[in-house]
């Protein structure tokens, strides 16, 4: 892993901008978002004319095109609301997808599908879980199956847990194409074959679009629709998975320190036992583990970020990140819901809802479990390598 954790060269105005953004004009409305309907489209003109859209998204597309060090502090900011990084066009599933079309596909590709996502004028879906026995945390147990038909693919399958399939213009589907390869395909909405099912109740409600099921039957698609190259979907995938790990994380930390900011300013008014809640020991013991966990979340994200710059790929280094990250921003905003008490839990305040939005990110994107067994298993590749003479990559 790196050891330069420092931030890429962002201009400090332009943090300073998104947290302005997000603090006055997005804050403020963010619980009118599922009333009204007009309120998304505003809020991104504002991005636009604050110079804070897109920020992950290549300048030739409209985007600020940021490196992922230079992300690292935005990205956060635009986490301090749940709404931030859908109106900022940085929410996932677009944003890790709009990595991927960057690196994979081909400019007749980017035009048609990166040039309006990055516009915020369409939106996507990554279309690769699926139900047991399929293709959960283990890509390798893909049952989806595409199949030349002239010069055609047919895909066949069922995916589930779609983020944002509801409303997608277009999906991104990996489907196995050989006996241990997978290709990737851009099918669009619409295509006959491709239904998007029931949305699966979850306890999360962040994301627009759901997590739906979607049904391929006998799905046609032209060979013009193949991203990447036939039979290296897994390994072209990478180029999304690593990166969109570890911007999850950057985004997650800003809820989680909104939620500590919170609870700050709830501690030092409440009065308890004849002193300020603030003052009390046991509080204060919970308040510094909140630091030392936003403290160590940041300098492991600005650290794999800066790995991602320079190597391109870090999937040992966004493994760890990721399981530490999400199991400390779980910690952060369940010890700020502890310390407010009744209002913890209350609607008066957010951190209810942000406890139900963090909690699954220990699953989404691999589950911590699977993550420590692919550090573990890396480790102890490398401590081999390392006496027999080899050399591994991670």
């Amino acid at each position: 892993m790196s050891t330069n954790a420092t931030p890429g060269e962002v201009p400090e105005d332009l943090t300073k901008r998104v947290t302005s953004f997000v603090d006055h004009q997005v804050i403020p409305v963010e619980h009118e978002i599922e009333t009204d309907r007009e309120l998304l489209a505003r809020l991104r003109g504002a991005a636009r004319a604050a110079g804070v859209f897109a920020p992950s998204a290549p300048t030739e597309y409209g985007g600020l095109g940021l490196s992922m060090r230079e992300q690292a502090d935005v990205l956060e900011e635009s986490g301090r609301s749940l709404l931030g990084p859908l109106v900022m066009n940085c929410a996932a599933p677009d944003e890790g997808n709009m990595t991927l079309l960057e690196h994979v596909a081909t400019p007749a590709q980017r035009e048609r599908y990166l040039r309006p996502l990055a516009a915020g004028d369409a939106r996507s879906a990554f279309a690769m879980t699926e139900p047991a026995p399929g293709a959960g945390s283990d890509p390798g147990t893909l049952t989806t199956r595409a199949v030349r038909d002239g010069g055609d693919w047919l895909i066949d399958g069922r995916k589930w847990f779609i983020t944002g399939a509801d409303g997608a213009a277009f999906f991104i589907v990996m489907a196995g194409t050989g006996a241990d390869a997978a290709t990737m395909f851009l099918v669009d909405a619409g295509t006959p074959g491709l239904s998007v099912g029931r949305h699966i109740p979850t306890i999360d409600a962040g994301f627009t679009g759901g997590h739906c099921e979607v049904v391929f039957d006998r799905c046609r698609v032209p060979s013009s629709a193949v991203l990447g190259e036939v039979d290296r979907g897994f390994a072209n995938a990478q180029v999304r998975l690593g990166p969109a790990r570890l911007t999850h994380c950057m985004r997650w930390l800003g809820v989680a320190r909104r939620a500590h900011e919170i609870m700050l300013g709830y501690v030092v008014k409440r009065e308890l036992f004849g002193s300020r809640l603030a003052d009390l020991g046991l509080a204060q013991h919970l308040i510094a583990d909140n630091e030392i966990d936003i403290a160590a979340s940041r300098s492991l994200i600005r650290t794999t970020a800066a790995t991602l710059d320079e190597r391109g790929r870090a999937n040992h280094e966004t493994s760890i990140a990721k399981t530490f990250v999400s199991e400390a921003v779980g910690r952060i905003v369940d010890r700020s819901v502890q310390l407010c008490g009744g209002q913890g839990v209350s609607h008066d305040l957010p951190l209810a809802r942000f406890l139900a939005e963090v909690r699954p990110f220990r699953i989404y994107d691999g589950a911590s479990e699977v993550h420590r067994w692919s550090v573990a298993r890396r480790a102890v590749r490398r401590y081999e390598a390392t006496r027999t003479g080899g050399t591994t990559h991670g």
